[in-house]
């Protein structure tokens, strides 16, 4: 695959590109096949890839912890076992900090899910970038990311669900009227500068997954930009670079997941929040 593509600038748009299906210009329905055609497609178009490699991390995430809780013993523990009980007792940590003991059904499996689904997507940076992509190459694949969280529909999905939970939380603890009157009466509360204060509150809302999504996005397309550009270097310098860089990103991609995780959970908890603003 990478023989065949001539400059730097093709080999990095070819592993920026998205295995994309849509309708393509000449109004018939399929998969991309060049970075012209991706950009034609519109709204209704969905990146295969990234569906791909979400849903199946996501079973992953699924498969690892059904496992050790149906091998779960009260006497020695496995390393499975140990593993997701520190997780798990990490995450429960975080919650009681931040979240408090509300009772609250959901926040602790979305809050466990966030940090390790985020976390397992993001590890696919690790993988050596020519290495799948040359496979999805040679069953005929012209274009297959495989870091999920470097596609922005995927990070903002997800920070999008997590702002539906936050309304939805909003309205029911506070109840639709007064988390209304909130929008106009923060931060001044005078009659004659609601309409500031709701362009406020509104932009504030929207702020949110935005920068929640966003964020995520950012430091892993930077992260995936950064291993790209070693593989275009000779090949002894590309184990010079890529371990030390490779060792780093482990700690980014840590810090993502607990960010992501932590803002989640610190949203839920103003949504939370039945006091006035």
């Amino acid at each position: 695959m990478a023989g065949e593509i001539q400059t730097s600038g093709d080999y990095i748009k070819h592993h920026l590109t998205n295995l994309t299906y849509g309708q393509l210009p000449d109004g018939t329905w399929g998969f991309a096949h060049t970075v012209e055609e991706v950009s034609a497609m519109g709204f209704m178009a969905i990146h295969v890839d990234t569906m791909f490699w979400s849903i199946s991390l996501g079973m992953l995430f699924l498969l690892i912890f059904i496992t050790a809780s149906r091998s779960a013993t009260a006497g020695v523990p496995g390393g499975l076992q140990n593993f997701c009980e520190m997780v798990v007792e990490f995450v429960e940590e975080n919650i009681r900090q931040v979240f408090g003991t509300r009772p609250n059904a959901i926040i602790g499996p979305l809050s466990l899910t966030v940090l390790v689904w985020v976390f397992l997507m993001s590890m696919m940076d690790l993988v050596p970038v020519d290495l799948i992509p040359f496979f999805a190459h040679m069953a005929g694949v012209e274009y297959f990311k495989v870091v999920a969280t470097t596609d922005p529909n995927a990070t903002l999905g997800m920070s999008i669900g997590v702002f539906f939970l936050v309304l939805y939380y909003n309205v029911k603890i506070k109840g639709p009227i007064k988390f209304g009157a909130g929008l106009f009466t923060h931060p001044i509360p005078h009659w004659s500068l609601y309409w500031f204060n709701f362009i406020l509150e509104v932009v504030d809302l929207i702020a949110k997954p935005l920068s929640h999504g966003l964020r995520l996005f950012g430091n892993m397309y930077a992260g995936e930009m950064i291993f790209i550009l070693i593989a275009l270097l000779p090949f002894y310098a590309q184990w010079a670079l890529s371990l030390p860089w490779a060792i780093f990103h482990i700690l980014i991609i840590s810090l993502q997941a607990f960010v992501f995780m932590i803002l989640t959970i610190v949203y839920l908890t103003q949504a939370h929040g039945s006091e006035d603003h």
